[in-house]
């Protein structure tokens, strides 16, 4: 009886792993801010607040991320300056890749909802983001 428990409890676990696919891909778009770093030994750093912002726009797996900073009006200040990505597909996993004149890295994605979104370098450093939700101040 103990055994079909254990059976019962491993379909449950692979039943809530959330897959990637690349039709879900387009979630990325938007500001999002980061909420937690863990690093490979376990140590992981929280962050309450930030003063900046990433934007990030995808389409047709090609796109770019920025930092933005976050006014009271509602609007962002940026720059023009922009990480430009692929998204590459690789055993069924997918990566943003980033290349620029002086080098190149990729971030394996591990998880993606609506409103959060998680990957690992090659560091094995987990960034954890949450959907930037900005603040209103009433007039």
């Amino acid at each position: 009886m103990r055994k079909f428990h254990y059976i019962g409890l491993f379909f449950v676990v692979v039943a809530c792993v959330d897959t990637i696919s690349e039709g879900i891909l387009t979630r990325l778009n938007g500001y999002w801010e980061i909420e937690k770093v863990v690093f490979p030994d376990g140590n992981s750093k929280e962050y309450k607040s930030s003063t900046t912002v990433d934007y990030i726009q995808l389409e047709n797996l090609k796109g770019f991320r920025k930092k933005v900073q976050p006014k009271f009006d509602g609007t962002y200040d940026t720059s023009n300056d922009a990480e430009l990505f692929t998204i590459a597909e690789q055993e069924g996993k997918f990566h943003i890749v980033y290349k620029n004149e002086m080098s190149e890295w990729r971030e394996r994605l591990v998880r993606l909802e609506e409103n959060a979104f998680s990957v690992i370098n090659e560091q094995g450093i987990r960034y954890d983001y949450k959907r930037f939700e900005p603040i209103k101040v009433d007039n």
